[in-house]
């Protein structure tokens, strides 16, 4: 394997991610179901994002959330991926310094965000179910953009401080990162003194966007779940049931992931199950999202063929 040039111990030009560089009988196989699943996610939150939209039905805050969910993972997904699949097929497997600053400060600000978006979620999920009467007053739209605001600065100021931190850490001229994504707890890794406090600031960090945002998500349904048992209606349950179930299911899928990453020490020697697991919330969960929001929910199918029956309609007259 190539070696990256440094222009002294403590000046590194550039990085080599390792990747999976352990399972070379897989490389080939990983880089078509990857580029698959990245085309797919393409594919599908591109469509979120425009039926969210287009079609008038959807301009709740509930598709508003959900557009900026789509956004981020279409974001986040091509900050990751190409770096990935070009690795895959190169023998070098290098990135420069600049690349891995550029991929570290973005891919954590992105996920950062929608940690705090998907809270942001359920409390809209909350005030529906818990207080319908009052949730156009509620959820009008300048505290929607307020929220989505709050999210947004939140992963950026949390990516400032925690990335600026890491990248001022001493290598000695190490850099080969064992896994396929410049991330803080690799990169913490790699460094040739006491990693103490980054270790500390990490799990602090962890704790604030990831522990927090779901105990809140868990106490939103806690009441969602108080007021669903009230419903005597089985069709008023099955429909209040049917629009929190594609949230749920998109919370379990990437705050499990995410948690399995972070809530560790950075100096954890699990790095195959780190690797694999970061395949999973970097690959495959924003390319299920849409599907899970698309199958799952009647007004997103249904607005669907809307928008397909009228861009077939323009085209055929």
């Amino acid at each position: 394997m190539g070696m990256v040039k440094s222009t002294n111990e403590g000046n590194i030009t550039g990085f080599i991610l390792l990747g999976f560089s352990d399972y070379p009988q897989l490389q080939t196989a990983l880089f078509v179901v990857i580029l698959i699943l990245y085309l797919l996610t393409i594919l599908g939150n591109t469509t979120i994002i425009l039926i969210s939209h287009l079609e008038p039905k959807l301009h709740t805050p509930m598709y508003f959330f959900l557009s900026h969910l789509s956004f981020l993972d279409l974001c986040f997904t091509s900050s990751v991926i190409p770096q990935l699949l070009v690795n895959l097929q190169d023998p070098m497997k290098t990135i420069t310094y600049g690349g891995c600053m550029v991929q570290l400060y973005v891919s954590l600000a992105l996920g950062s965000t929608e940690c705090v978006l998907l809270a942001v979620m359920s409390y809209d999920r909350y005030v529906a179910i818990c207080r319908p009467l009052h949730y156009a007053l509620l959820m009008h739209p300048h505290l929607c953009m307020a929220l989505t605001s709050l999210a947004w600065l939140s992963g950026v100021a949390t990516t400032l401080v925690q990335s600026t931190l890491t990248l001022q850490l001493p290598l000695c001229g190490h850099h080969q990162v064992d896994h396929f994504i410049c991330e803080v707890p690799v990169l913490i890794k790699l460094a040739c003194v006491d990693t103490t406090f980054n270790e500390a600031e990490l799990f602090v960090a962890s704790i604030l966007f990831l522990v927090v945002p779901i105990s809140f998500i868990l106490v939103s349904y806690g009441y969602i779940t108080q007021a669903v048992l009230k419903i005597k209606s089985a069709t008023g349950r099955k429909k209040v049931l049917g629009t929190c179930s594609s949230h749920v299911t998109v919370v379990i899928m990437f705050y499990g992931t995410i948690m399995f990453m972070y809530l560790q020490s950075a100096k954890s020697t699990y790095k195959d199950q780190r690797k694999f697991v970061s395949l999973f919330y970097t690959v495959l969960t924003p390319m299920l999202n849409p599907l899970i929001y698309t199958l799952r929910n009647k007004e997103v199918k249904e607005a669907l063929r809307r928008v397909l029956g009228k861009i077939l309609v323009i085209k055929f007259t």
